[in-house]
């Protein structure tokens, strides 16, 4: 079996047109393509529906993708009913029996005169029942289950192994499978002669052709679906795709080994476990290589850009994935492509209040129209079509009935009894919106990786997505270390001063939209340290700590990190801030910062605050900096990067009046940072100099 790209999962419904509106019980169609979830599709009609898979098995061929549709209605009956049915064994002239006499349209079919008409060919009573038409009653086809002699099985062999799967000869009402698949299978024998040569069936044939149709039913993930509420079948068809897509290629190829020529299986049997596993709702990525920060062979001062490349190049996402809802997704990172369920605007509609009619029926010169009656409003649109030569009130978002195309403004009008009349020179289409004039249906409209804002969720809500794909939110440890530390607001001892990085820390972590997690001050014992980085890698998904990140005797965080033996020490070209500790406890990463704030927090933004950004989902980017006179004088030795504590102030940036790194001040007093380069340069007033404002630490 050669693997699958795509993978998709429809649940079946054979009653009637269920509406413009997603609801339960109708048809739901789950695609998952090159291991990303498509938002479920919701398909209103069986002709709907079959539509959708021509399009979806043409587009699919046409990228040279291998697909696998799942269906959750039997592909065969019981043994012995082909024979009774057609004269042969064959399950395909079940389907080709069937494909001749169903009669199907969104308003209604004859499935029940079908069933009717095969227990016609079986002895007794039966094997169908349930005449689901009210007024009518039908040959051979009871009311209520009172078959007899007919001769058939009540279950499939698979079906008495899968707890809770209905019988195939029930017709209405709750589980009522019959009528599932007297509509469903001449559906697929269609798609199996339009696209001949290219389709297999399982279990009835080989899965050597592009195309693989495949029985499997969504029940055998319920307890992953269950807790999700709303409507069941949409996170059925997600999840069930997601899993088969996930499934491990030698256990798909294990449970797609079955013998069942006649009467077909039910693909997962036996194998649910697995399948709930692989459709957990949070996909985790594996786990960061314990050397991901080890320095080449050599490397001993190691320039800023060099530092962040590596950085870049080394870590990845560590934070699975998941769907939240609109309200739920504010700020949280997107996992997967989002594309439009539908066009923004859906219809064609006004722009202004005024008054709507065809163009074409304008004469030349100033122009008088009869007024039809009623209106179109917002939500209400008119019901009928607007005559040539005539004109209709609409309001502004109504939907432009049908003979608009042309709204004139009710301020550009003079309206009389039951008339209008307006000036000449009014362009065709003026003062309307056309269909998809913002955004197309299946139109790409967010990209992965970027951070959900307020309007972001406005879009999705325009273009009917209801939830998106997305991270789970990066969980950060926040860790001081020292002897030296005393909570701020207790009394300090001599040599005490009070701890003034966590506060800091855990701010930003908090305004970089992560989930900041407080494990408190440490002394300088090895015992308690390790007990707290412990701690923080049960609970989180990265840590910082600050103090011990050098090689002394009380720099524990190094020490432990060798202990781990996933340490690697930075010695980072910079001012402020040399030391960078980097490893990995328990398997999440660790950012050893210098225990002095202000080195601390530059050290944050500029190599903290990349990387846990990639961490997070959101992809490696560099903070927004602008050119902008200096207001200041320096002349710097080349060797280190530096980074000054500045602001602007009337279009210059203007320094901290001291570079001291114990000057905390100077933290608040700055709103950004003014980067010099690596190099000697000699700075006067004027000269251009790059400023970061805090603000594009956060919001890149």
């Amino acid at each position: 079996m050669n693997r699958f790209d795509t993978f998709a999962m429809l649940d079946w419904s054979g009653g009637n047109d269920t509406g413009a509106r997603p609801c339960r019980d109708a048809i739901w169609l789950g695609v998952t393509r090159d291991g990303v979830d498509e938002a479920p599709t919701y398909l209103r009609n069986r002709a709907e529906a079959e539509a959708a898979l021509v399009a979806l098995i043409a587009a699919e061929l046409a990228a040279g993708r291998r697909l696998l549709i799942g269906v959750d209605f039997p592909f065969g009956f019981p043994a012995g009913f082909a024979r009774g049915l057609t004269g042969c064994d064959n399950p395909f002239a079940v389907w080709d029996w069937l494909e001749t006499v169903i009669e199907d349209a969104p308003g209604g079919n004859n499935r029940f005169d079908v069933a009717g008409e095969i227990n016609g060919r079986f002895p007794g009573v039966g094997p169908f029942w349930f005449n689901g038409v009210k007024k009518r009653e039908i040959a051979g086809l009871p009311r209520k289950d009172t078959r007899a002699g007919h001769g058939m099985t009540e279950r499939r062999a698979a079906e008495a192994r899968a707890k809770g799967a209905f019988t195939c000869w029930q017709m209405g009402g709750a589980g009522a499978v019959g009528g599932q698949v007297l509509t469903g299978l001449p559906v697929l024998n269609r798609l199996r002669r339009r696209f001949y040569g290219q389709v297999s069936v399982w279990p009835f044939e080989v899965l050597d052709k592009p195309v693989a149709l495949v029985e499997i039913w969504p029940g055998l993930i319920n307890a992953a679906v269950k807790p999700l509420g709303e409507i069941r079948d949409a996170h059925q068809v997600r999840l069930m795709a997601r899993a088969l897509a996930r499934l491990p290629q030698d256990q798909l190829a294990e449970m797609l080994a079955v013998d069942a020529p006649e009467e077909g299986w039910i693909l997962g049997l036996g194998y649910e476990a697995a399948l709930i596993a692989a459709c957990d709702d949070v996909l985790k990525p594996p786990p960061l290589r314990n050397d991901c920060f080890a320095l080449p062979a050599g490397v001993d001062w190691t320039p800023v850009d060099d530092a962040l490349e590596l950085l870049q190049d080394r870590l990845r996402p560590v934070v699975g994935q998941t769907r939240a809802p609109l309200a739920q997704a504010l700020g949280r990172v997107l996992a997967a492509p989002v594309t439009a369920l539908r066009a923004n605007p859906p219809e064609a509609n006004t722009a202004v209040d005024g008054y709507g009619f065809a163009h074409a029926s304008l004469t030349a010169g100033d122009q008088t129209l009869p007024l039809v009656e009623g209106r179109a409003a917002a939500g209400v649109p008119y019901p009928d079509s607007v005559p040539p030569g005539h004109a209709v009130r609409v309001l502004t978002g109504a939907a432009l009935p049908e003979g608009v195309d042309t709204v004139i403004l009710q301020e550009d009008v003079t309206l009389g009894a039951g008339r209008i009349a307006f000036r000449a020179g009014l362009k065709p289409g003026a003062n309307t919106r056309r269909a998809g004039e913002d955004v197309a249906a299946d139109a790409p409209v967010l990209a992965p990786g970027r951070v959900i804002t307020p309007a972001d969720l406005a879009l999705c809500a325009a273009v009917g997505v209801a939830d998106l794909p997305v991270h789970e939110q990066l969980r950060v440890a926040v860790i001081s270390t020292g002897d030296e530390l005393v909570e701020a607001g207790h009394p300090a001892r001599p040599g005490q001063i009070y701890d003034a990085n966590r506060p800091m820390l855990l701010g930003l972590v908090g305004q970089m939209g992560y989930a900041p997690l407080d494990l408190g001050r440490i002394a300088d014992d090895r015992a308690a340290l390790r007990a707290a980085l412990d701690r923080a890698a049960e609970n989180s998904d990265a840590i910082l700590t600050s103090g011990g990140a050098s090689s002394g005797d009380e720099d524990h965080v190094s020490a432990l990190l060798n202990e781990a033996g996933a340490m690697a020490e930075w010695r980072i070209a910079l001012k402020p801030g040399r030391p960078l500790a980097l490893g990995l406890w328990r398997g999440v990463p660790v950012f050893g910062l210098p225990g002095n704030p202000v080195a601390a927090l530059v050290c944050a933004l500029i190599f903290a605050r990349p990387a846990l950004r990639l961490l997070s989902g959101a992809g490696w980017s560099v903070p927004q900096g602008f050119h902008v006179p200096a207001g200041f004088e320096k002349r710097k030795k080349p060797g280190r990067r530096e980074y000054l504590r500045a602001r602007i102030r009337e279009g210059r940036a203007e320094v901290f009046a001291s570079e001291g790194s114990g000057r905390i001040s100077g933290l608040s007093w700055a709103e950004g940072l003014v980067e010099l380069p690596d190099g000697a340069v000699t700075i006067q007033p004027g000269d251009p100099v790059r400023y970061i404002p805090y603000a594009s630490f956060l919001s890149a």
